[in-house]
């Protein structure tokens, strides 16, 4: 227990703990990301199909089709489209909750 008590005492006297923050939740947010490629975007049925390898929620790598959360998002996928995603944990990761167009 000592040493965590001075892991958090040097990361305060940093000075800026604010800063610290948010790159760790932001890492914490990016590894919630799987990749996958856009396979087919039907819009009709508001989803999206893709090709994924193993998620973080572990769910194996796979080809399928996901409802989105915000059918918006349809009008920024194509079929080829690299993305970086998270899905649902509540419906069994059934739904895209967040996506990143891969450059």
């Amino acid at each position: 227990m000592p040493s965590m008590a001075q892991m958090d005492h040097s990361m305060h006297g940093g000075g800026s703990p604010a800063k610290a923050a948010p790159s760790a939740a932001a890492s914490a947010v990016d590894s919630d990301l799987g990749d996958g490629v856009v396979k087919k975007v039907d819009k009709s049925k508001a989803t999206v199909t893709l090709a994924h390898g193993a998620l973080p929620s572990g769910m194996p790598p796979m080809t399928m089709a996901y409802k989105v959360k915000d059918a918006a998002w349809l009008d920024k996928l194509q079929a080829g489209q690299k993305v970086r995603f998270a899905t649902d944990p509540k419906d069994g990761g059934m739904t895209v909750t967040r996506f990143e167009l891969v450059k």
